[in-house]
């Protein structure tokens, strides 16, 4: 069994409320935004710079025609898998079914861009085969969330809308208290672009 660690980045969302206000052709992955180290990018690519220092590989799981994700995906070396499904349960069950062998996974969000890099640091740090982990701040669970190898054939059993919240019951659940309201904050609508913690 590996030793490795797997980032699962999800990009394969509509973005439905982003297009009602910013239009239907603006996908928010690719919109520009401030990230915490002060620099000017898309919203994927703060995520995947983020991510890639603390994980052994990235699934980059994304929708049939967003070539623009995919190809940023592919530059930033992460293994790109394309799922008609903008389902979560889907996603996650196809990315995770990509890379199996793996001693766990750490399920990130594409639309996430203002997570510190130490934060990711610390719940990949603590992701245990039988455990999930997951970071709080202010008495909320955030993103990411880590899980260890033996939640393998559950999250591979996972499929539509619903994500792996329900993994949770009757789980050993790690909570790692940070001050890091980047764990909360994804970018739903326009405005969210800019971080205001």
């Amino acid at each position: 069994m590996s030793q490795t660690l797997c980032a699962i980045v999800l990009a394969a969302g509509q973005g439905s409320r982003y297009r009602s206000v910013a239009g239907a052709h603006c996908n928010k992955l690719l919109a520009q935004c401030t990230g915490r180290d002060g620099v000017e990018r898309s919203v994927l690519e703060h995520v995947l710079l983020s991510v890639h220092p603390v994980v052994d590989k990235i699934v980059l799981l994304t929708r049939p025609h967003y070539s623009s994700v995919a190809e940023l995906g592919l530059r930033h070396g992460c293994k790109v898998v394309v799922l008609g499904s903008p389902g979560m349960g889907d996603s996650i069950a196809t990315a995770v079914s990509a890379e199996p062998d793996q001693s766990g996974w750490l399920i990130v969000l594409g639309d996430m861009p203002f997570i510190h890099v130490d934060t990711l640091k610390r719940v990949a740090d603590s992701i245990e085969p039988d455990a999930i982990s997951v970071p709080v701040h202010r008495g909320q669970f955030g993103h990411p969330v880590g899980f260890g190898r033996r939640f393998g054939p559950a999250l591979m059993g996972l499929a539509g809308e619903k994500g792996a919240k329900r993994l949770f019951q009757g789980a050993a659940v790690k909570e790692i208290m940070v001050v890091d309201p980047g764990v909360l904050w994804d970018v739903d609508v326009p405005s969210a672009l800019n971080f205001k913690p």
